[in-house]
C-alpha cells in the first residue's frame, strides 16, 4: 500500500485546498478524492497499525455488496482458481481422489494424463508426497492440491501404498496441463435417445457438445435429452454458440441491455448440428445464467420441451475489470432477456441476503412440490412463436413441471452422504472386486442391468456406518432402501469404470428422466406439450 502512498498524498493536499468547493468535478472523481483521503488518514493518524489492504478489499466488498447479488470483488490469489473450471484446464498430476479415512485414495486416473502415464492406479493410496506424510487429520483437499498442483513440467514424487502389498512404491510425476470436461455424461437411452449432462458453459464446452453430438448420431439418436441440472452458467459466448445448434439460421437468441450498454443481440447462424430432432432440455432451482439463456430460447422458438422446475433466476451480465494489483471486479453492466423478451434475473431489491434466502422461501411455499404455487401477474405474460404462454419474473418455468422426489429424503440417507459411509465402502469395495467384477461384467450395460446390492452387502455398509457413528434406523431405511443401494451400486460403477457410468445407473430411477422418455417416446405427447 505504500506504493500508493504519493498519490494519496496529492489527494489529501487537494482535499485540504477545496474542502468547500468541487469546482465543477463529478462526483465520481469527488468520492475517489473522499476514498483516498478515508485511506491516506486511517494509515497516517489511526492510533493501531492497520492491514491497509485488507480494509480497501474490505470496502469494495462491502460497496459491491450495495449493487446486486452478482457484482464481486476476486482477489489476486483467487483469480486463477475463479477462472479455472470456465477456462477448462489446470496443471497438475491428473488424478480424481477421495479422501477416505484420512488417506488420498485414487478414484482414477486422468485418461492420457501424466499420473496415468507413469502406472497410477485406482485404488492407489498416497501415503507421502515429497517425502513428506500425506495422512492424518492435516490433509483436506486444500491441502491435497496445494502438494500435487503445479506448474506444467515440475515434477513431484508420490509415495503408493497399493492393495495389501506391504511395500510402498515411488513414482516420479512429471506434471501437465489436464483438462477438466464440461460434459460428464453423454451416452445412449432406450429407442433412439441420447442423453447429454453439461455441467457448465466452459471455454470447450462446444467442442465437448459437438464430438459428444456425433458420437450419439452415429450410434442412431433421433432425440435428444439435454441435463442441465444443477448448471449454474458460465460464458454467455458458449451458451450462444450451444444454443446455435438447435435453431435454424437468423433466430434470435439473446440480448442484453444496460444503463451504459446499448441493447446487443445474438442471432442464430446456420451451422446448427441438430435442428430437427425432438429436443428435451431438463432444468431445476440450480439451472442458472447460460442454463437459463439457452432453455429460454429453446422455450420461445418451440424448439424443444423443458420439463423440471423453475430455474435459479440469474439474468445480470458480469464483465471483468483488472484492478491494479491483479485483483479484478466482475461488475453487473447489464441483463439478459430471451426472444421473447423475459428478463431471467428474478427480483433483488430487498438485499443479498433475502435474495440467497429465495430457495428456502420457494421450499416453504410448496413451489417444489406443487406447480400451481407459483403464480406470476399478467405484466409478466410473453407468447412464443407458437403463441403459448410463458412467464418473466425471474428464471425459466417449465413447459412440464416435476416436483422434487423426496422418497429418498430420510435423515438416515443424509446421515450416510454427510458422513461419507457411502464414498467410503463403495472405494473399499471397488479395490477389492475390481477384477472380478470386470471378468464377470464385461460390457458395463451387463453390469448396469444385472449387478445388484445383496443382504450381505448391506450388512457390510451397516458396519462401515456404525464406525461412523451413524444410527441404523429400519423405518427409515425402508423408505429410502431403493435409493441407498442405487446410491452404491452407482459409486461402485464410477469407481471401477468412470463418472458416466454413475450417471447411467442413477438416472434408471430418475423420475424427471423417466418423464423425459416418455414425452420424446410419443409424437403425441411431444407435440402437446409444444402447443
Amino acid at each position: 500500500m505504500r506504493l500508493f502512498k504519493p498519490f494519496l498524498v496529492i489527494l489529501i493536499l487537494f482535499f485540504y485546498c477545496v474542502p468547500n468547493n468541487i469546482n465543477g468535478q463529478n462526483k465520481t472523481q469527488m468520492n475517489a478524492q473522499k476514498l483516498g483521503t478515508t485511506l491516506y488518514l486511517i494509515e497516517n493518524f489511526y492510533t493501531d497499525t492497520v492491514n491497509l489492504d485488507k480494509v480497501t478489499e474490505d470496502a469494495i466488498i462491502a460497496a459491491l455488496k450495495e449493487l446486486d447479488p452478482h457484482s464481486a470483488y476476486i482477489s489476486k490469489k483467487d483469480v486463477e482458481k475463479a477462472n479455472e473450471q470456465l477456462v477448462g484446464s489446470f496443471e497438475g498430476i491428473g488424478v480424481t481422489f477421495q479422501l477416505v479415512r484420512d488417506t488420498i485414495t485414487v478414484i482414477g486416473p486422468t485418461a492420457g494424463g501424466p499420473s496415468e502415464r507413469v502406472g497410477i492406479m485406482a485404488g492407489d493410496k498416497f501415503v507421502k508426497i515429497d517425502g513428506e506424510d500425506a495422512v492424518g487429520k492435516k490433509i483436506d483437499n486444500e491441502w491435497v492440491q496445494k502438494h500435487l498442483r503445479g506448474k506444467k513440467g515440475t515434477k513431484v514424487t508420490v509415495t503408493v501404498k497399493r492393495g495389501n502389498d506391504p511395500e510402498l512404491m515411488d513414482f516420479e510425476i512429471i506434471r501437465d496441463k489436464i483438462p477438466l470436461n464440461s460434459i460428464n455424461a453423454f451416452f445412449m437411452m432406450e429407442k433412439n435417445v441420447g442423453y447429454i449432462k453439461l455441467d457448465r458453459f466452459a471455454q470447450e464446452s462446444t467442442k465437448e457438445f459437438k464430438n459428444a453430438l456425433a458420437d450419439l448420431k452415429k450410434r442412431g439418436m433421433k432425440s435428444l435429452i439435454l441435463d442441465l441440472r444443477s448448471n449454474t452458467g458460465g460464458y454467455l459466448n458458449t451458451a450462444i454458440e450451444l444454443v446455435d445448434q438447435f435453431l435454424k439460421a437468423n433466430q434470435l437468441i439473446v440480448y442484453t441491455e444496460g444503463l451504459h450498454s446499448p441493447r446487443q443481440e445474438w442471432k442464430s447462424t446456420d451451422a446448427g448440428d441438430y435442428t430437427e430432432g425432438k429436443l428435451v432440455v431438463l432444468i431445476d432451482e440450480g439451472s442458472a445464467s447460460a442454463s437459463e439463456i439457452l432453455s429460454g430460447a429453446v422455450q420461445d422458438h418451440d424448439r424443444g420441451v423443458i420439463i423440471g422446475r423453475r430455474s435459479f433466476g440469474k439474468g445480470l451480465v458480469q464483465r471483468p475489470f483488472n484492478l491494479p494489483d491483479g485483483a479484478v471486479i466482475r461488475l453487473t453492466t447489464a441483463r439478459y432477456h430471451t426472444p421473447t423478451g423475459r428478463c431471467i434475473q428474478r427480483p433483488y431489491e430487498e438485499g443479498t441476503e433475502e435474495y440467497y434466502k429465495e430457495m428456502t422461501k420457494r421450499l416453504e411455499h410448496g413451489e417444489y412440490f406443487h406447480a400451481d404455487s407459483i403464480h406470476f401477474p399478467d405484466s409478466l405474460k410473453y407468447k412464443t412463436d407458437n403463441g403459448r404462454v410463458v412467464y418473466g419474473g425471474g428464471g425459466i418455468m417449465p413447459d412440464i413441471f416435476m416436483p422434487i422426489d423426496t422418497s429418498f429424503n430420510s435423515k438416515l440417507y443424509t446421515n450416510l452422504v454427510r458422513k461419507g459411509v457411502f464414498n467410503k465402502y463403495t472405494v473399499d469395495y471397488a479395490m477389492a472386486n475390481r477384477e472380478n467384477l470386470k471378468k464377470q461384467y464385461p460390457e458395463f450395460s451387463h453390469f448396469n442391468k444385472d449387478f445388484q446390492i445383496t443382504d450381505a452387502m448391506m450388512e457390510e455398509v451397516k458396519a462401515v456406518a456404525e464406525k461412523e457413528k451413524v444410527t441404523w434406523n429400519d423405518e427409515e431405511y425402508q423408505r429410502s432402501e431403493k435409493y441407498i443401494k442405487l446410491q452404491i451400486k452407482a459409486l461402485i460403477a464410477r469407481n471401477v469404470w468412470e463418472m458416466q457410468q454413475y450417471y447411467e445407473v442413477t438416472l434408471t430411477e430418475d423420475p424427471t428422466i423417466k418423464k423425459a422418455m416418455e414425452v420424446v417416446g410419443s409424437d403425441r405427447a411431444y407435440k402437446n406439450a409444444l402447443r
